[in-house]
């Protein structure tokens, strides 16, 4: 069976697989983001998010566990008033650019890079049967994010959950951040932080068909409607 390894230690990512039906499973890289982007000098919130999410992916697919897998490294990058946003980390970061962003829009940038670690000699006995293609590549996902006008006391309310500190722009779509979406304008997975119909693409030039990845347990949105 075709595995695929996940770099990232996000819960909404491997919730998106999950909710998709996606076998896969997590294994997390140990980059230091600051030290990529001091090393290579990227500024530009594109680049930077493919950047990162390619140190992520080769990182993981070094490493002995991902032999014979796909890995699928991913990282987000908001920009705003052509600035890159990653991770507030603190209330008062947080404070400052929510209240920057109230009635505006931004980007959401998700950098997606694959790497593919299955052997390529065709063996009957090597890992992943030999269809390994050697394919490392990637594609990043913009989509345009526009805010609804926040009260002050409503941001406060917002960053004492704790949720915006460890999200890339200090927002989330999937939680309680979506409070204050209006509208997406792109693919809204990429603002939850991983395009599915980005990795089908990826997997499709690393020779690999989505639905080999199925396993049956996709969410039913006849539950997801009931909960």
């Amino acid at each position: 069976m075709t595995r695929l390894i996940l770099a990232s230690q996000s819960p909404a990512r491997t919730k998106l697989l999950s909710n998709a039906g996606i076998a896969h499973e997590v294994l997390v890289s140990d980059v230091d983001e600051d030290a990529v982007q001091a090393r290579y000098g990227v500024t530009d919130p594109h680049d930077t998010a493919l950047l990162l999410a390619r140190a992520k992916a080769e990182a993981v697919a070094s490493l002995p566990e991902a032999e014979g897998a796909l890995v699928i490294g991913c990282d987000s990058v908001f920009e705003f008033d052509g600035e890159a946003h990653g991770k507030p980390y603190t209330a008062e970061v947080a404070k400052e650019r929510m209240l920057r962003m109230s009635g505006r829009l931004g980007v959401l940038h998700t950098g997606h890079w694959l790497v593919d670690c299955r052997d390529t000699d065709g063996g009957p006995d090597s890992e992943g049967g030999g269809a390994g293609t050697g394919a490392t590549l990637g594609f990043v996902n913009s989509a345009e994010v526009h805010f609804l006008e926040m009260s002050e006391d409503e941001i406060d309310s917002y960053i004492a959950t704790g949720e915006p500190l460890q999200c890339a722009g200090s927002f989330t779509i999937d939680g309680y951040g979506g409070a204050f979406i209006r509208k997406v304008d792109g693919d809204p997975h990429t603002v939850v932080g991983l395009s599915i119909s980005t990795l089908r693409a990826l997997l499709g030039q690393a020779k690999v068909g989505v639905t080999e990845l199925w396993t049956g347990g996709a969410a039913n949105p006849a539950d997801i409607r009931a909960e």
